[in-house]
């Protein structure tokens, strides 16, 4: 008997009814700790920073509410999101960030559409799983994630100092000196990522592409308010080992035996006037 052969077309329809399925079924409460399917969620590695994208976001800092984000944190706990994990991608060192800093809000932030509403559904089984089946330290409910541009808005989300970690875990290498302007970290950047960072807060880097890694590290070397760790420090930082085992790229590499290279920065105190 003949198996009617699907066309990509259909396979992409089918995929695409299964995934609003599942969306349908999460926001019902219907999910019950099942982990979506992140082939459902299948989009390009990168996206470009530079493209308009339909993003919401507050005028200041004060105007945004966390609240949506964090529904089982109090509104008067006072406590912020002191953790932002930048590209997060499908949230293994978002997830993982939880539980290690029950205390701290952690927020992963990302550009591409179905890989946050993938990482929104896993985050509310993951609650679920930590509440009814496998308790886990804080019941990720410190964790959160947020589609944005973060090359452009970080500014409406967070103050002056009130970030402790900004990771940045194998970012779009750009590899084209004309797209160079477009990587992640720059010399502009820098300075708006030390603007956000508290004195003796810590800036992360790793990425499997070693002319990348050089470019971060110059750039941020040169930062009168970083310090780069030393390699005694980054071995003594669990943050660290945390992101270059649990994201999913860096699982990746790990299988395909490639290597990793990482920079890691503390923020100097702001200079005596």
């Amino acid at each position: 008997m003949a198996v009617e052969q699907k066309t990509p077309g259909q396979i992409q329809r089918e995929e695409e009814e299964a995934r609003k399925k599942m969306k349908r079924l999460a926001k019902g409460g219907g999910v019950e700790g099942r982990l979506p399917m992140k082939r459902l969620f299948r989009q390009r590695a990168h996206a470009n920073v530079l493209s308009d994208h339909e993003l919401e976001y507050p005028r200041s800092p004060a105007e945004m509410d966390w609240t949506p984000y964090y529904p089982d944190i109090p509104e008067d706990s006072g406590k912020k999101v002191e953790i932002v994990d930048i590209g997060c991608g499908y949230g293994g060192l978002t997830v993982a960030l939880g539980p290690q800093f029950p205390d701290s809000l952690v927020l992963g932030m990302e550009i591409r559409t179905q890989v946050t509403d993938y990482l929104k559904e896993k985050i509310q089984a993951i609650r679920y799983r930590a509440e009814h089946e496998e308790p886990v330290v804080g019941g990720f409910k410190n964790i959160s994630v947020l589609r944005m541009n973060c090359q452009k808005f970080l500014p409406n989300f967070f103050e002056k100092g009130q970030l402790t970690k900004m990771f940045f875990c194998f970012p779009d290498p750009h590899f084209k000196a004309r797209k160079h302007k477009n990587r992640i970290v720059t010399s502009t950047l820098a300075s708006e990522y030390a603007y956000f960072i508290q004195p003796l807060g810590r800036l992360y880097t790793i990425t499997d592409v070693e002319e990348l890694h050089l470019w971060m590290a110059e750039h941020l070397d040169k930062h009168p308010l970083f310090r780069r760790l030393s390699k005694e420090e980054e071995d003594a930082d669990v943050c660290v080992a945390l992101m270059t085992n649990e994201t999913e790229e860096g699982k990746k590499v790990a299988r395909n035996g490639g290597k990793k290279f990482t920079a890691c920065y503390e923020r100097m105190p702001d200079p005596a006037k």
